[in-house]
């Protein structure tokens, strides 16, 4: 972990002067001579120990004066990855930000989902990040903001709207200040087309390049993805994945393909004031904010787990862009194939999801809402009556508010209400936290796939035993978890061809 990292200055600069890129989002450094910030890894002259001062986000850099590096391009840096590890209010925040609940309700908004006050939650996030909620907001419109302008053909009016500002106004004034150039010279002084990350509009869809940190193995990601998908809301098409998104003003369609050094990124949005959330929930789905050096460096000095993440590093933990619509089909999945799993959810799709248009492919629907599923009638649910009441139960509570899945939950207490729930039980509220919580330490002992692969290994096959045994791996279990599930030749561990 390196949570506080900016205020070890000689670290940072030892970092800086090697241009290290594996802390590239865990500090930013700005330069006092020229005023401009940077990324640790920035490939221009490094500078004068006595003009580098060291920052924990680009919001507190931007805050403090400094313009974004034109070389570097310190905003287009994945995130840090320890907002992603953590379950604190900060990281909370941080999370809800990422999502747009500062543009769409306001700091009052976030402080009320995180159950603090305004002034605590100011306070908490400046003595971490170095900036408050409405500056980290503010530089998360810039980041989107400059995107559009530099790779797409949107007009400024549009480009405004669909990055969040509330006037075109204050988009010229934040970009000139950001980057010290307006809008049109900054779109006048983008690299030609073909070199840019991302293809512009087409058709109503962007199409863009989500940045990783590498390694990263598509292999288990996508194919988990794939292995899974709901028909109707998920496919595998054309080597990419595809699938419905529902989003606060509206629904969107996105396509996910995995390359060298990024991942191309394909959204059609019915209203462009959700491309910022589309973004954030895209590279939560596939976990591009982890530090996959950090994880592997830890489960490597394992002698059991070693030779697997040699011959594959990089792997991730497959996420969702839905909390709800995870917890429902983690329910389910009990006790029952994959195959039988997707059948079940597909029949639910067809006959309570939203209908919608997809021109390109084979989509169909969105996944059914709680709301939804709470109306209709259980007897009609073909699945045992046990399940028909875990169900129904969950979707009730998802309902009506008692039980809160999302990127603001507090871990602790949503495994809490989950356990409480009946037939939840610990295979149920682990996958939970896993995928749809993003805890990093959710562990499976009880599911068989990893009771198979640790009797493979020589590793104890027992629950109890096997928790014991991956003590080691903490923080890290649900990647020990991808690493595990990889020793069998099932469908999830492969990409489809």
């Amino acid at each position: 972990m390196r949570n506080g990292m900016h205020l070890d200055a000689e670290r940072c600069a030892r970092a800086v002067r090697s241009r290290d890129a594996r802390f590239d989002g865990w500090f930013y450094t700005a330069v006092l001579s020229t005023g401009i910030y940077c990324r640790p890894s920035c490939p221009a002259t490094t500078p004068k120990p006595e003009n580098m001062v060291f920052h924990p986000s680009a919001a507190a850099c931007q805050q403090a004066g400094f313009r974004a590096c034109k070389r570097c391009r310190p905003d287009t840096t994945p995130g840090s990855p320890e907002w992603n590890e953590r379950d604190d209010v900060v990281a909370r925040a941080v999370r809800l930000i990422s999502d747009g609940v500062v543009d769409r309700e306001g700091v009052p908004g976030l402080a009320a989902r995180l159950g603090y006050s305004t002034r605590q939650t100011e306070r908490q996030l400046l003595a971490a990040l170095g900036a408050g909620p409405l500056a980290l907001a503010r530089a998360q419109r810039a980041q989107t903001a400059r995107m559009l302008i530099e790779t797409t053909a949107l007009n400024m009016a549009d480009v405004a709207f669909a990055a969040g500002f509330s006037s075109v106004r204050s988009f010229n004034e934040t970009v000139r200040e950001v980057y010290a150039l307006t809008p049109r010279q900054l779109r006048a002084k983008a690299v030609p087309a073909e070199a840019v990350p991302a293809e512009g509009v087409a058709g109503g869809t962007l199409s863009l390049r989500l940045p990783f940190r590498a390694p990263l193995n598509p292999d288990n990601l996508f194919g988990h993805l794939a292995a899974t998908a709901v028909p109707g809301v998920e496919e595998w098409r054309d080597g990419a994945y595809r699938r419905t998104l529902r989003l606060p003003h509206g629904h969107g369609v996105v396509s996910l393909a995995p390359r060298p050094d990024h991942v191309v990124c394909r959204l059609t949005l019915t209203d462009l004031r959700d491309l910022t959330v589309a973004i954030s929930r895209c590279r939560r789905l596939l976990d591009l904010d982890a530090d996959p050096v950090a994880v592997d460096e830890q489960l490597r000095a394992d002698p059991v787990l070693q030779p697997y993440v040699d011959k594959a590093p990089g792997r991730r933990v497959p996420r969702t862009v839905d909390e709800a619509e995870f917890a429902v089909r983690a329910v389910l999945g009990q006790q029952v194939s994959t195959a039988a799993a997707r059948t079940h959810a597909a029949r639910l799709v067809l006959a309570h999801g939203e209908p919608v248009d997809d021109p390109e492919g084979g989509l169909t629907h969105l996944f059914p809402s709680p709301e939804a599923l709470a109306a209709l009638d259980p007897e009609k649910l073909a699945m045992p009556r046990s399940r028909r009441g875990t169900l129904t139960n969950l979707v009730g509570r998802l309902a009506d508010g008692s039980l809160r899945l999302g990127v603001d939950s507090d871990w602790s207490e949503a495994r809490a209400r989950l356990l409480e729930l009946p037939g939840f039980g610990p295979w149920t509220v682990d996958v939970i936290a896993m995928r749809a919580l993003g805890d990093p330490d959710a562990f499976l002992p009880t599911d068989l796939g990893i009771r198979r692969a640790a009797r493979e290994l020589g590793l104890p096959s027992t629950p109890g035993a096997l928790t014991a045994r991956a003590e080691a791996w903490r923080p890290w279990r649900a990647y020990a978890v991808q690493y595990l599930w990889a020793t069998e030749s099932h469908p999830i561990n492969f990409l489809p061809v």
